[in-house]
């Protein structure tokens, strides 16, 4: 049965619903396994919004509920200013645009709400109109917060405060409903571990004061939605303790957003039963166990899916193997570990811990290529020439036996003595040092190969919080990417490719890993401000259509409050329209000519992050449309099956193909198959028929896309958690550093104010526009500037100031700075190409009261022992 299947049966049902004893007698579904696949199954598409749950055991068609032209079925999205957007669910398919919901319009509808709008006549702007007559599924059973006690007569009642900003309204806990004998100590114990509640205290349940909860983290079950003149009720399900306490923050985004943590106990007896190495299976593989492969991890890595090897050929071509742990060969389709599996859809990784995809004793046990011992493995061998284009290639099952677990720190020293404190790295894998050096000279043929055809490398830092050992943060710094890890991204790519190329070559669905092509309006924002700097994307002269852009969307809708529904305004100005192409023949090469362009230069960090959010997001899809940032016309993933789902599914492709007897071997078509012409688009390239035998079928083609749906969403959702958990703690990290001094740079002008980053910290905030005082300043759209209306004062893109932390917005992790200073008032730095002419003039801006002097020194980092934490694996794509 597939998610296409049920969709079927249901909606050939009357009035295209049914209900769960109506589909279990229809199918046939005998025992619990299958009975629980159909509750996923039915669970999947309710979340994906394709059904609508009536009540507890039934579930009709989405499409079957809104039935009128003037409504819209659709996911709610809200803003922390009370207004909201649905995306209706065949947005994608009929190019139907969001739907605007005006505060008073939300009714009882709450964050990610699937909900029924009725559209009303369309803005003055011409934008769609809507309010909700229907929740149609609840997303948020269960809200993490800070507890509150009823205070006076303004708060009567005990509340909790979401730490979801879109929930903008406490939600009330009635008397009785917030301690209760089903929250024990032992509770606080299995959410933190033994250690964390040791250090950070744990709660004392035998407290007869009046607010043992006050101000404690807890997780709430909604038992009444909100209504239009009622607050939400609820009741503590779960106490994660003091906000500060180690641990709490990573229990937050866990249960803010939902990320399965806790294996069910069927799943982790599974896991014992199948982690073993079967003797046979090892016998039938094709064996690698003699040869010096190695396995390059982070310092605290311990599942280890992948290992290489680089041979040099006598013809003077490369050899290279890159080895997979065979996930597939124990996580069977079907069984509970492949529904949990599926239901996570990837690890996710916090600085501190992970929560992983699989249980503990596969990922860390029997599939990780731990040094020493025998494990089971894909395999794709490559043979490449001097220019770094894959001749040939051949996949496999094979058996390994790591010979050396090594760091990215370790192999960095090798290949670059200047990294070696005296030697000594070198000195200690002496015997290694030779394949360390061919695996490098390789990675840059590859790297070289990729940039002749236009591959998209931004090399931009990420966020790396740094720790004592104690678990106490000491810095905030970026991340520094060095050859190891990209030796390391470098061969994965490799093999990705080849993968994808060999499975689309024999006309098999598959699930493909897409990068589309980015939208012409982000396009043309690119080029509009990598014009200031002197820079050109090179798309020249193009037809245009008149658009209204998001900013300005976003100023009529920020002043929503005071506008009637239908659009009406006193005052509304009309908006600003701008000229965008109907179509741009944007190539990845573009992309990459300009990144070539600024490194090194004081704007690069500025453009690299305009043109990473210029791009659409890479997903998940079971049709190959290419890839726009790799400039790879077919690419997959199948690096990473112990920690990503899809990789899991290719796998398993991989396996029917190789037990049915398909040639195991392909070739990479050589050149540079993009962009033939100055302007021609990024197109991948026509995919082959499929094949005629149902046994070259391993899934079907509606299965993929159900599971190329689902782990795009749980890959965003990880990644969500991640970035927020890492906000969060630079707001703890900065806290005690209010009033300090920082040099910092602007990323971005506004009409908000200026966005700066500052230098010896990773970290970023607002420095609000009415925050400069000395003069009444306005925002400049047509050259991105904020200029003073008296003293013509200019802050802009890529200015250095100096700043001072005025103001820390811990709920929603917001920092807020304010000038003290800046070294080159009004004077932009020189644009590519100029020479750089006369002594830019410091000038003072005028304090704010507060900060005329912070009497405190500018941050010094601190200089105790560090402990990095646990790190994601580098892996690219």
């Amino acid at each position: 049965m597939t998610d296409r299947d049920l969709l079927r049966r249901i909606e050939r049902s009357p009035g295209q619903r049914a209900g769960y004893k109506q589909l279990v007698r229809e199918l046939s579904l005998p025992g619990g396994r299958e009975r629980r696949l159909l509750v996923e199954h039915l669970a999947r598409l309710t979340a994906a919004g394709k059904l609508v749950k009536l009540d507890r055991d039934h579930w009709a068609m989405a499409k079957s509920v809104a039935t009128r032209d003037n409504l819209a079925a659709g996911r709610l999205d809200l803003h922390r200013d009370g207004y909201g957007f649905v995306r209706p669910d065949a947005r994608q398919a009929s190019g139907q645009e969001d739907i605007f919901i005006p505060p008073n319009e939300i009714n009882s509808a709450m964050q990610g709400d699937q909900v029924l709008v009725e559209l009303l006549p369309n803005r003055a702007d011409g934008r769609k109109l809507g309010r909700i007559v229907r929740v149609l599924t609840r997303r948020n059973p269960t809200v993490v917060g800070i507890f509150h006690y009823s205070r006076n007569q303004r708060f009567p009642e005990n509340t909790v405060t979401p730490f979801d900003d879109r929930m903008t309204q406490p939600i009330v806990i009635p008397d009785g409903m917030e301690i209760s004998a089903t929250l024990p100590k032992s509770n606080a114990n299995r959410v933190l571990g033994d250690e964390a509640v040791a250090a950070a205290g744990a709660i004392d349940f035998n407290d007869t004061s009046p607010t043992p909860l006050e101000g404690l983290v807890v997780d709430i079950e909604i038992t009444d939605f909100p209504g239009p003149n009622r607050a939400a009720r609820g009741r503590v399900i779960e106490i994660l303790g003091d906000p500060d306490a180690f641990g709490v923050d990573v229990e937050m985004m866990i249960r803010k957003h939902h990320l399965p943590h806790v294996f069910p106990e069927q799943v982790l007896a599974e896991a014992r039963e199948v982690a073993h190495l079967d003797p046979e299976t090892v016998a039938e593989r094709r064996d690698f166990r003699d040869l010096p492969i190695v396995t390059i991890d982070g310092e605290t890595a311990k599942d280890f899916d992948d290992a290489v090897l680089v041979e040099e050929n006598a013809d003077g071509t490369y050899q290279l193997q890159v080895h997979i742990a065979d996930v597939a060969e124990y996580v069977l389709t079907g069984t509970d570990l492949d529904l949990e599996a599926r239901l996570r859809g990837n690890s996710v990784y916090f600085p501190d811990r992970a929560v992983p995809m699989l249980p503990q004793e596969l990922s860390t046990n029997i599939c990780s290529l731990r040094p020493g011992e025998d494990r089971l493995v894909l395999s794709c061998l490559m043979r490449i020439d001097v220019h770094g284009e894959v001749l040939d290639y051949e996949i496999c099952e094979g058996v390994i036996r790591s010979a050396r677990r090594m760091t990215y720190t370790q192999v960095a020293a090798i290949i670059d003595p200047g990294r070696d404190d005296h030697g000594s790295t070198r000195t200690r894998f002496n015997d290694l040092v030779p394949a360390f050096e061919r695996m490098y000279a390789l990675a840059l043929l590859l790297n070289k190969k990729r940039q002749r055809r236009g591959s998209i490398d931004f090399d931009l830092p990420e966020p790396v919080i740094e720790f004592d050992a104690s678990g106490a943060m000491l810095n905030v710094v970026r991340s520094v990417r060095n050859w190891a890890n990209r030796l390391i991204e470098e061969f994965m790519l490799a093999a990705n490719e080849c993968v994808a190329s060999w499975i689309e070559q024999l006309g098999v669905p598959s699930i493909y890993r897409i990068h589309e092509m980015p939208e012409a309006k982000r396009v043309i924002e690119v080029e509009d401000t990598a014009a200031h700097f002197g820079y050109s994307l090179g798309i020249g002269a193009l037809p245009v259509k008149r658009v209204q852009m998001k900013s300005d969307r976003r100023e009529q809708q920020r002043g929503s409050r005071g506008r009637d529904h239908r659009g009406g305004h006193q005052g509304h100005r009309t908006p600003q329209q701008h000229e965008i192409a109907q179509e741009i023949p944007v190539t990845p090469q573009m992309y990459q000519r300009l990144t070539a362009k600024i490194v090194g230069k004081p704007e690069e960090r500025i453009l690299a992050y305009l043109m990473l959010r210029s791009l659409k997001q890479a997903r998940y899809s079971e049709k190959n449309e290419g890839h726009f940032a790799l400039a790879a016309p077919s690419y997959t993933h199948f690096t990473s099956p112990i920690r990503r789902y899809p990789d899991l599914v290719v796998h398993r492709i991989v396996k029917a193909l190789l037990a049915e007897g398909v040639n195991p071997q392909g070739a990479l078509a050589p050149g540079e198959p993009h962009a033939p012409g100055k302007h021609a688009a990024f197109r991948p390239k026509p995919r082959a028929a499929a094949p005629s035998d149902p046994a070259l079928i391993p899934i079907p083609e509606s299965e993929l896309a159900a599971i190329a749906q689902e782990t795009s969403q749980t890959e965003r959702r990880a990644a969500e958690a991640e970035r927020e958990l890492i906000e969060w703690k630079k707001i703890k990290f900065m806290r005690d550093r209010v009033g300090e001094d920082f040099d910092a740079l602007i990323l971005n002008a506004t009409k908000y104010g200026l966005f700066v980053e500052l230098d010896n910290l990773f970290v970023e905030g607002l420095v609000p526009i009415d925050s400069l005082r000395d003069d009444h300043y306005t925002y400049r759209e047509n050259t991105r500037e904020i200029i003073g209306s008296r003293n013509h004062r200019k802050y802009f893109m890529g200015q250095r100031v100096r700043v001072i932390l005025e103001r820390i917005d811990a709920i929603q992790k917001r920092l807020q700075f304010a000038l003290i200073e800046e070294e080159t008032a009004g004077k932009r730095p020189a644009k590519a190409g100029q020479a750089k002419g006369g002594q830019a003039k410091k000038a003072k801006a005028a304090k704010p009261k507060e900060a005329k002097s912070s009497g405190r020194p500018a941050y010094k980092p601190p200089k105790a022992k560090k402990l990095k934490p646990k790190r994601k694996k580098g892996r690219r794509g």
